[in-house]
């Protein structure tokens, strides 16, 4: 993906998908948890030595704002699918998002990045690395943990190369 395309965030409530876009655009953490509708991010990047701009789509984790989930998906270029380490069920959750996205985009390999995010809560962990890894095999894309809370943003690394 290279910039000026739509990269859209998704996942479940509260995984982080907020903290992980501000942390990344404006090297800061958001430590209130206040559920997005939608937030929409633009940040001038480099790619290949030429300036570029990535625009990137925060999307609601809730499901009342679901039914909005197609229309993203149709105008994004590449998705960030972000999971909670210390929530099972938003593990669950992201299956049937990348479902849509394939329905949606009718295509198997649409640019995807498997992200489990709060790295930084280690203790309370629920999904294994080794669970995200074989899902991110599964579907042929890259996987990677990360704690927005801790400045880890080098998902955004990959969407953009």
């Amino acid at each position: 993906m290279i910039g000026n395309d739509l990269c859209v965030v998704l996942g479940s409530g509260g995984v982080g998908k907020s903290a992980l876009t501000v942390q990344f655009v404006t090297g800061t953490f958001i430590e209130k948890y206040d559920p997005t509708i939608e937030d929409f991010y633009r940040k001038e990047i480099e790619v290949d030595s030429s300036p570029s701009v990535l625009e990137i789509l925060d999307t609601a984790g809730t499901e009342q704002f679901a039914s909005m989930r197609d229309l993203y998906i149709k105008n994004g270029q590449g998705f960030i699918l972000v999971y909670s380490l210390v929530n099972q069920q938003s593990f669950q959750d992201i299956k049937p998002m990348r479902d849509q996205i394939v329905r949606v985009k009718r295509y198997e390999k649409v640019p995807l990045i498997l992200v489990g995010n709060k790295v930084d809560l280690e203790s309370e962990r629920e999904v294994l690395s080794a669970e995200g890894r074989a899902l991110a095999q599964e579907w042929g894309c890259p996987f990677m943990e990360t704690s927005a809370k801790n400045g880890s943003s080098c998902i955004w690394l990959h969407m953009i190369t």
